[in-house]
């Protein structure tokens, strides 16, 4: 018995006994005891009634391959070539970095439903409580090189973002590779995106997208950021962390064989018109150097245009964050 087959069963919300529990996983009640004492640790609080048995207190909706799948149009089911749906990980991006090393990757899916040691840009880690993420990540094999991948991040921003719209949420994108949610009439965001390439500067490169997004936070999780976070949860009622990954798989297949053919121009407007901070004053930080300069738009390698007191400037990726001045 895993932990996430006892979560699965408890996640519908109804009270289920010990013997229950212990009966459908084959296991005495007192393994069962041992492990529900586990879930409070997990940030899944549990209501426990005599004569009735143990619930979460919050339903859980767990992930579900098969439903996953079933809900692919066969235009983009025909490119996904497997789909991994794991309890655990220390990181999905991690996974399908692992399956390329061993020869498969392109065209398969990671989904977890927590992860120990994610990583966002620059280093950052993003750490995830049980159930209240959705953790992707898609491996894809591009024939072309390295640079032909520029803008990439920024064409996934645009497909989360029209996933996310089509859910009912406002959302804008934050260069490079963030989508930020309005709650409150303020920006917050809602989900990173990551890729990690390896590969020839001329020859065939392989790419892991990972994304995270936030379904439900609790108070601790959103204390603990340090910035403002939102999730689908609180705009949305009751998001279905199946539908949006088969909405975001559907989407990145769809994406992936056109962004080889066009690159980013294609998707450079539909960027810009979400640009959350254009026209906004906005301090940069790069390296050990920070300045202030005024946002335009991103051109057509995925570059943020600013003005500066010298003219304008276009700024790369890498180790460069950018807020906006207060």
């Amino acid at each position: 018995m895993s932990i996430g087959d006892l979560i699965r069963l408890l996640g519908d919300g109804n009270y289920h006994s010990g013997q229950q529990l212990g009966e459908h996983l084959g296991v005495s009640r007192t393994a069962v005891w041992k492990q529900l004492k586990k879930l409070e640790a997990m940030d899944l609080p549990l209501e426990a009634v005599k004569g009735r048995g143990y619930r979460l207190v919050n339903s859980l909706e767990s992930l579900d391959g098969a439903s996953i799948v079933a809900q692919l149009p066969a235009g983009p089911r025909r490119h996904l070539k497997r789909l991994f749906v794991e309890d655990v990980l220390d990181s999905t991006n991690t996974f399908l970095r692992d399956r390329f090393r061993h020869g498969a990757g392109h065209g398969e899916v990671c989904l977890a439903e927590s992860q120990t040691a994610g990583r966002g840009r620059r280093g950052k880690s993003w750490s995830t409580s049980w159930g209240g993420s959705l953790i992707l990540s898609l491996g894809w094999r591009f024939e072309s090189g390295v640079a032909a991948l520029e803008g990439l991040s920024l064409a996934v921003g645009v497909v989360l973002a029209e996933v996310v719209e089509a859910f009912g949420a406002n959302v804008a994108l934050k260069w490079p590779n963030d989508v930020l949610i309005a709650i409150d009439d303020e920006w917050r965001k809602l989900a990173g995106i990551l890729l990690e390439v390896t590969g020839d500067v001329e020859g065939p490169c392989e790419v892991v997208i990972g994304i995270g997004v936030n379904v439900s936070l609790n108070d601790a999780v959103r204390k603990a950021a340090g910035q403002p976070i939102g999730a689908l949860a609180d705009v949305i009622d009751s998001p279905s962390r199946n539908h949006v990954a088969a909405a975001l798989i559907e989407s990145l297949l769809t994406m992936l064989p056109e962004f080889e053919r066009q690159g980013f121009s294609a998707w450079r407007a539909q960027w810009n018109r979400r640009h959350a901070y254009a026209g906004h004053a906005i301090r940069i930080h790069q390296g050990s150097t920070s300045y202030t300069a005024t946002a335009i738009e991103v051109d057509r390698q995925g570059n943020l245009v600013v003005m500066t007191d010298t003219g304008e400037r276009a700024l790369t990726g890498g180790e460069i964050s950018i807020r906006l001045e207060e």
